[in-house]
């Protein structure tokens, strides 16, 4: 298993379909595997356009992830960075300055 899923329950959450059709049908349409991202051809990771489940065609496209100039993992780092920290205990309360006490 890759870095990047490593620890990841994402790929359970894939539907059972999606390396005997999905892929497939998405390699039909773009068989230049042409990034959605930068425009390039040579996308290798079928990517999701927008975060979530919704693995409809409209939104699955290829992205460069292994190869330069790896946009689906500065994509992924920037959306990773913009969601909101919500799991309880992630982050420790600040301490308060060793002088001030």
């Amino acid at each position: 298993m890759s870095g990047g899923w490593r620890g990841s329950r994402r790929r359970s959450r894939l539907p059972s379909n999606w390396r005997s059709e999905i892929r497939p049908a998405a390699h039909a349409r773009n068989p230049d595997h042409i990034c959605h991202l930068c425009g390039r051809p040579g996308g290798d990771y079928l990517d999701h356009k927008t975060p979530g489940d919704d693995h409809s065609p409209e939104n699955l496209d290829w992205a460069h992830d292994r190869v330069w100039p790896h946009c689906h993992r500065y994509k992924s780092s920037a959306e990773g960075n913009a969601a909101p920290r919500t799991k309880p205990g992630r982050h420790r309360p600040p301490e308060q300055h060793p002088g001030l006490l």
